[in-house]
């Protein structure tokens, strides 16, 4: 009997024990707690595990704690289909496709930081549905030459732009559970030569140009992890550097989160060990390429960091830090009971995409108001070019997806007009026939034997009695275009789209040219052309997107986020240098001998060429007209805010919005400084006939400038000007001002 009542009560206090939770899984306690209390349970092989993949994807966590596995998934633009544990090719699951969201320069030409938190939160609800802990994105990198095969995915030329653009973004992804990675951290300006390229750059450019806008995705977006970069700064390699990842990322800025390498971006365990590197992803040793499981132990954070400790020659202090930023992020992502559980492919994704399509399309002319199309006059509208079919959500690099549907533009128009004017299409060019990257295939058969003379023959017949023509082309997501790992080979079209182009112009004066890109391109038949579009690369909705536009459903009112040169050497990087565009393995110093001018800063400076269109250009439909700007004071001092107000009007017949734009002037200053430089934005929408007040308050943060002789944001004392604008090129009023 004494035995059965001591079973009885050994089954009753079993439960009671159990409660008593490990500091760890306290969710009630604060998560440094829960770290330490982790911490001090792992072995040394369990925190060596965690910092080094165990599949293309994920690395793993610790099974017998509890703690989960770690996913990552790309990409900036939509969550990347499944590919097979240790190999590239496609898993073939029926459940992974996605919402494709316009590409990161449409996001930037939006202007619109409310934009980049419902891009955020929805690409976000995306990758929780489908379970992954780190989404590889967004791209910060800055525009420095419209060569960069990759720029369609990063923000833009200016930091004080991007800054405001990436801290919505990393919120909305993150108040899902999953952690933001921004990328490619740092001065990873080119894809030719990207392992291979030291980055030769004076620290004024790095903290005035390159850095600011990692550095507002730590400090105010409270990005959980940043993505280190292929390139090397200083002799040191991006994903394992003292300067940028100790001293600058975790020391100035006070980065709590990870640092994760880009897949294959480590090259030496001493380095890894010591120069601030958390977690190993896709490193090639051993052949691993070749998809041998066992590499993932020979990775430089596997065995090579393990035999070090256990021999003695290295201690765990590292360890430790890196095992805590791991531990914080599982915490904040997969340990974190109250995140929501997701969506994916929902109808709010979808009219987000469209939404942010609409907002971020750019009118870049519009001479003879061509636009918007009238359908009560159009009876037929001529539809030319391989980009009003083509898909561009496949290819390009690792951005590339697998959608549910991607509507193209020709039938996006077809859908708008519907039967009220006859739509007609004509190829114009061939270019890239193919729609294959990595096993996922379009499906579609753009093969084409015709001549190029044939094909311009049937397009301007065409186009000779429509009412209206769109050529829809630009770039595309193969290599030498918009595409990761390749730069282009030049500004101009490709395919001898320039060509179709001036036939078209000659054949019918109602001409609407739309340039789908990532990029600037050369534009030498602009005068002849009156209608341009930039309509960038806009994921599932493009149709959508751009018949809205085309037809005055939506009024136009993005603004370039970079300059469109008239000729690639009136870019600083191609005339002052440096650039290589030859593949090189050996590595290969770079100097960035424009410095902090790049893109309207050195459009300000030179004077001598003007850009084909500015940085900040985009017109409406309507128009605006600014009052004179006031400041609330003549003098402010260094602990003082000022601010600027300007009235704003639609003077036009239909409901727009624009983009009013703030620009530093410094006056005077013990350094070289840009004749002015982005420092607010507000974008205001206005009924017809309505008149809005916009007022910029600023202190002295925005007068500043980086000393490097002092290495400290320095604001001189002397006389500023507030330039309000349209554009970096459209001034519509000054107000000077004293800093005392």
């Amino acid at each position: 009997m004494k035995k059965v009542l001591f079973g009885l009560a050994f089954a009753v206090a079993l439960p009671l024990f159990a409660q008593q939770k490990p500091a760890y899984l306290d969710a009630a306690k604060p998560i440094e707690e829960r770290v330490e209390d982790a911490l001090k349970r792992l072995t040394i092989e369990e925190k060596v595990a965690m910092l080094h993949a165990q599949s293309k994807f994920s690395s793993p966590g610790v099974p017998r704690l509890g703690i989960p596995e770690f996913w990552m998934t790309d990409g900036p633009h939509g969550i990347r289909p499944e590919v097979l544990w240790d190999e590239w090719d496609q898993a073939g699951w029926t459940n992974d496709s996605c919402v494709a969201f316009p590409a990161l320069t449409c996001l930037a030409a939006t202007w619109n930081p409310d934009m980049s938190m419902l891009y955020g939160k929805s690409i976000g609800e995306e990758a929780r549905y489908r379970n992954k802990t780190v989404l590889l994105g967004p791209g910060v990198n800055i525009y420095r030459t419209p060569l960069n095969g990759r720029n369609f995915e990063y923000m833009g030329e200016d930091p004080y732009l991007a800054s405001r653009m990436v801290v919505p973004y990393v919120q909305g992804v993150q108040q899902n559970g999953v952690a933001a990675c921004v990328k490619h951290y740092a001065l990873n300006n080119q894809e030719i030569n990207r392992h291979t390229t030291n980055v030769i750059v004076d620290d004024r450019a790095l903290y005035e140009i390159y850095l600011p806008a990692f550095k507002a995705a730590v400090q105010e977006g409270k990005t959980w992890s940043i993505m280190g970069a292929y390139n090397l700064y200083k002799g040191q390699h991006a994903c394992h550097n003292q300067y940028l990842l100790n001293d600058i990322l975790k020391g100035e800025w006070g980065f709590d989160g990870v640092v994760v390498s880009d897949w294959g971006g480590t090259h030496d365990t001493d380095q890894a060990i010591t120069n601030g590197l958390d977690m190993e992803f896709g490193s090639w040793t051993d052949g691993l390429s070749n998809g041998h499981s066992n590499a993932y132990d020979n990775y430089y954070l596997a065995m090579p960091y393990l035999e070090r400790i256990k021999s003695g020659k290295v201690g765990t202090k590292e360890l430790d830090d890196k095992v805590r930023r791991i531990l914080r992020l599982a915490f904040r992502t997969t340990m974190d009971a109250n995140r929501p559980l997701g969506s994916i492919l929902s109808p709010e994704h979808y009219e987000a995409a469209r939404r942010i399509g609409e907002e971020g399309i750019v009118l870049l002319q519009n001479n003879g108001g061509v636009l918007p199309i009238d359908l009560n006059k159009a009876k037929k509208i001529a539809v030319i070019g391989e980009n009003a079919v083509k898909m561009m959500t496949v290819g390009g690099g690792s951005s590339s997806l697998k959608v549910q549907r991607e509507l193209s533009p020709l039938d996006g128009i077809r859908k708008r007009v519907g039967d009220k004017a006859e739509v007609v299409y004509a190829r114009g060019y061939v270019g890239d026939a193919t729609g294959e990257y990595n096993g996922v295939v379009t499906g579609q058969n753009l093969k084409d034997d015709r001549t190029p003379a044939e094909l311009i023959a049937e397009a301007v017949k065409v186009a000779a009695d429509a009412d209206y023509v769109i050529f829809i082309g630009g770039l595309n997501k193969s290599n030498n275009q918009d595409c990761e790992d390749s730069d282009r080979e030049s500004l101009g079209l490709p395919y001898a789209q320039d060509d179709v182009i001036s036939a078209l112009a000659k054949a019918n004066k109602n001409l609407i040219v739309v340039n789908v890109s990532g990029n600037a391109v050369a534009m030498p038949w602009i005068a002849e052309v009156p209608s341009v579009l930039q309509a960038w690369f806009l994921g599932s909705e493009a149709g959508n997107s751009i018949a809205a536009v085309l037809m005055g459903d939506a009024n136009p009112s993005g603004k370039l986020p970079f300059t469109f040169p008239a000729r690639l050497e009136d870019v600083p990087a191609h005339s002052l240098g440096e650039y290589f565009g030859d593949r090189s393995k050996e590595v290969v110093d770079m100097k960035y001998n424009e410095g902090i001018f790049v893109g309207y800063r050195w459009a300000d400076k030179q004077k001598k060429v003007k850009p084909l269109f500015p940085f900040g250009h985009g017109l409406s439909y309507t128009t605006f007209a600014y009052g004179k700007p006031v400041a609330d004071k003549k003098v402010m001092s260094a602990a003082d805010q000022i601010s600027f107000t300007v009235t704003v009007k639609n003077t036009g017949d239909r409901e727009g919005q624009e983009v009013v734009q703030l620009y530093i002037s410094d006056k005077k200053s013990s350094l070289p400084r840009p004749v002015k430089e982005l420092k607010g934005f507000k974008k205001v929408k206005l009924a017809p006939g309505e008149e809005k007040e916009v007022t910029f308050t600023i202190d002295k943060e925005a007068l500043s400038f980086f000393d490097d002789a002092q290495h400290a944001w320095v604001a001189e004392p002397g006389k500023f000007e507030a330039v309000i604008a349209a554009s970096a090129a459209d001034i519509k009023g000054i107000v000077p001002f004293e800093l005392k």
